[in-house]
């Protein structure tokens, strides 16, 4: 099921910066969740958003490490991403279009690995242990693609999390359409029909968030919590 503001389909900056946007989704979840729920941050952009999110529900928060396989001549084009837990997601399709050979597919997804178990380390995730809560609501900034969700959603079942809800800002309806089956619950506040997409468009203040602001987010929740 997607949930989303009516008010605010098909508009463009909606939010003033990534924690403006993570309250209005607070503002969306709200009475929806109790205790037995974590919010999932997929870093780094995704952090900011599930701060605002999780200090406003009153849960607790930890984060969902996923990085995409990208070209070696191109490191803005994903062709699949690596979750925590190593689960491995490839989008055959664009591989075959790109023609990128399994040689190279091996290598990147070798090297997105080695990326993800630094970053794993460096947030001190504890997805490593046993299952902590039954519903993990996972946000991003965004929802483009898709892909990198659909990922960490896959690595969520594998620990056998009974209920996984994704919540992010914005997103283009084709790929939250594509993600519903994936998932139990999908919210989306600022739901986008247009043929072109960008997560950007959304936010009025937009940046790259640097791996140590994410870091330094998480400690600072976690001394408050």
């Amino acid at each position: 099921m997607i949930h989303e503001c009516d008010a605010l389909r098909d508009r463009i900056h909606v939010f003033a910066d990534r924690t403006d946007a993570g309250f209005a989704l607070a503002r969306l979840l709200a009475g929806r969740f109790g205790p037995e729920a974590a919010v999932l941050a997929i870093p780094a952009g995704g952090m900011p958003v599930a701060i605002a999110l999780s200090a406003e529900l009153v849960l607790p928060i930890d984060v969902a490490v996923v990085s995409k396989v990208t070209l070696p001549w191109n490191s803005e084009v994903g062709y699949g991403a690596v979750a925590f837990d190593g689960t491995v997601e490839l989008n055959r399709d664009l591989i075959e279009l790109l023609g990128v050979d399994e040689a190279t597919v091996q290598r990147g997804i070798d090297a997105t690995r080695a990326k993800v178990r630094r970053r794993v380390a460096s947030f001190a995730s504890k997805l490593d242990r046993p299952r902590l809560w039954d519903t993990a609501i996972l946000v991003d900034d965004g929802i483009a693609s898709g892909f990198t969700m659909r990922t960490a959603v896959l690595a969520l079942r594998k620990q056998g999390v009974p209920q996984i809800v994704a919540a992010v800002p914005t997103g283009s309806i084709r790929a939250v359409r594509d993600l519903e089956p994936h998932i139990d619950e999908l919210f989306c506040a600022n739901l986008r029909t247009g043929k072109s997409f960008a997560v950007a468009d959304a936010y009025e203040t937009w940046c790259d968030v640097p791996e140590s602001d994410a870091i330094r987010l998480l400690a600072d929740a976690a001394q408050r919590a």
